[in-house]
């Protein structure tokens, strides 16, 4: 596949990650940056530090959601936001239209700094959703039982029960999305088999490429 220069991209090349929240995406982008990778932007911590004090997304989210989700210190309340969110699907949607473009510039910015040659990941739980993957050399999808996911949102990320539920529940289906993936990681087991197969996926992309 050539390298592609759409929409402001001018890396040499763009791998696609993505799968439903807590299913250990960041796990495997930090394991890439140690194979090779020039870049890994997890666009959820992008989100997270433009909802801190002074930031862009605060006052229109402010506007749009109410003082109860600004925080003591002026930025977002990310748990009182997602607690109106999270279920209610007329306003994640609400949600969505106001971050979605001041993210997306963002990631723009940042994936721009990936140099010819080099590997830039693209971390993303929307991200077909999104139309990012069709810029990418490769998609990959995370899966992850759903037990497990719970049992991180509860016990690493100190959700209530209830709170992990609704999380689930407002994420996109990976089931249709499986059929477009370069490579399917399957994070059901040890630490150990998830890196023999980012290993493996890693260098199968990397042999893909027309230039090492």
């Amino acid at each position: 596949m050539p390298r592609r220069e759409r929409k402001g991209f001018r890396m040499a090349y763009f791998l696609g990650l993505t799968g439903n929240i807590a299913s250990g995406k960041t796990t495997i982008g930090l394991m890439l940056l140690e194979l090779g990778a020039a870049l890994y932007c997890d666009a959820d911590l992008v989100v997270h530090e433009l909802y801190l004090p002074g930031q862009p997304l605060v006052e229109p989210l402010v506007r749009e959601f109410g003082e109860s989700i600004r925080g003591a210190d002026g930025g977002i309340d990310r748990r009182a936001l997602g607690q109106l969110v999270f279920g209610d699907p007329a306003r994640m949607r609400r949600l969505e239209s106001i971050v979605h473009p001041t993210v997306q510039s963002a990631l723009l910015a940042r994936m721009r700094v990936v140099p010819e040659g080099g590997v830039g990941v693209l971390d993303a739980v929307k991200l077909v959703e999104s139309g990012y993957a069709a810029l990418g050399h490769g998609l990959w999808i995370v899966t992850c039982p759903r037990a497990e996911q719970l049992r991180r949102l509860t016990e690493l990320r100190g959700l209530s029960a209830a709170e992990a539920e609704a999380r689930l529940a407002s994420q996109p289906p990976i089931e249709p999305k499986l059929a477009l993936a370069s490579a399917v990681i399957d994070n059901s087991g040890s630490l150990d088999d998830l890196r023999r197969q980012v290993t493996a996926a890693w260098q199968q992309f990397r042999a893909s490429l027309p230039h090492d």
